[in-house]
């Protein structure tokens, strides 16, 4: 009998998923970043949980305020995925029993924060006692059946894009984890982006509105793992031509000597959205990112075969499934 180290977690979820009985006429099938059930009249009722548990998802430097709130921002960032708007929260902690009151407050503060960055509230939840800080949150909203973004639905001939650019994150953990030194004019914002995440919420609203696109995911286990899923949803492949690097990144890089490629493509910890759009809307798509005060990045294109190719000059390179995958990763 394999242990679900060997498995991973894609496996453990397989095997549940073998254990349950199909809801009929679900409208958001297995494996999207959210789920949902028919409410009517055209609407669905979203929901989604996520947890961070303190062993693999607060790195050394990050507070308990910050973690609770990235705890938040887990959640919205899959609605964001979506395009839902969160309506409201409940958090479940398990909580070592060495914390103290202060660690609490500070907790139900960061709880606060997130929530209410994100125009929501934290309505209830649960209490109770574990061996390692555990903050699961579950969201709930709604929104009109017709404008929810599945994993599924891209075509070849469609463009793939992102909110935004990639690899600060891995270059943050490598200072928190590893102790990499930093220039000053590049630390605070390589590190920032590792302890205070922002969701694009108000980006994925807005291309949910546009009709434009049709498939999405959040990239919180990295762009390279987040195209695998799209591709295995939308049982599509892509061709990146232009990896979105962080400037920030590339001078980390530089100084100490690492592919910033690879820094880009591999990491995790970033919530933007990847996404593909229609070719004859993406003017559209572009303009209502950009009244919201973001940019919509082009980076490659949706093609038949399903596989997930880097564009170098006038060769490919495969884009291999690699990224963060609970019970596997270390």
């Amino acid at each position: 009998m394999r242990r679900i180290s060997e498995i991973g977690e894609l496996g453990v979820i397989e095997r549940i998923l073998e254990c349950l009985d199909l809801m009929p006429d679900m409208p958001v099938p297995f494996w999207d970043d959210a789920s949902a059930v028919d409410f009517g009249g055209g609407m669905l009722l979203v929901v989604k949980t996520d947890m961070l548990v303190g062993e693999t998802d607060v790195p050394s430097g990050m507070s308990l305020f910050e973690a609770a709130r990235k705890a938040v921002v887990m959640n919205v960032s899959d609605f964001a995925a979506k395009g839902v708007k969160p309506m409201a929260i409940v958090a479940s902690l398990g909580l070592p029993r060495d914390l103290t009151e202060e660690d609490v407050v500070q907790i139900g503060r960061g709880l606060n924060m997130g929530a209410r960055e994100y125009g929501t509230y934290i309505i209830g939840g649960d209490t109770n006692e574990a061996s390692d800080l555990i903050i699961s949150c579950s969201v709930v909203g709604f929104c009109e059946r017709n404008k929810f973004m599945k994993r599924s639905g891209a075509r070849p001939g469609d463009i793939l894009a992102v909110t935004g650019l990639f690899g600060k994150t891995s270059c943050g953990l490598k200072i928190l984890l590893d102790g990499l030194y930093a220039p000053s004019d590049i630390r605070d914002a390589l590190v920032k982006s590792v302890l205070m995440p922002e969701a694009r919420l108000k980006e994925g609203l807005a291309l949910a509105s546009s009709g434009a696109i049709t498939s999405s995911i959040d990239s919180s286990d990295g762009l390279a793992w987040s195209l695998h899923e799209l591709s295995r949803s939308s049982e599509v492949g892509f061709i990146v031509d232009d990896v979105p690097i962080a400037p920030e990144a590339i001078k980390f890089a530089e100084f100490h000597n690492l592919d910033p490629v690879e820094l880009s493509l591999y990491g995790g910890e970033e919530y933007e959205l990847v996404v593909t759009v229609k070719p004859s809307l993406w003017e559209v798509a572009e303009r209502t990112v950009e009244k919201v005060g973001s940019k919509l990045i082009r980076i490659g294109e949706v093609i038949e075969e399903r596989k997930i190719l880097l564009r170098i000059d006038d060769s490919t390179i495969p884009i291999k499934r690699r990224g963060w995958e609970h019970f596997k990763s270390k």
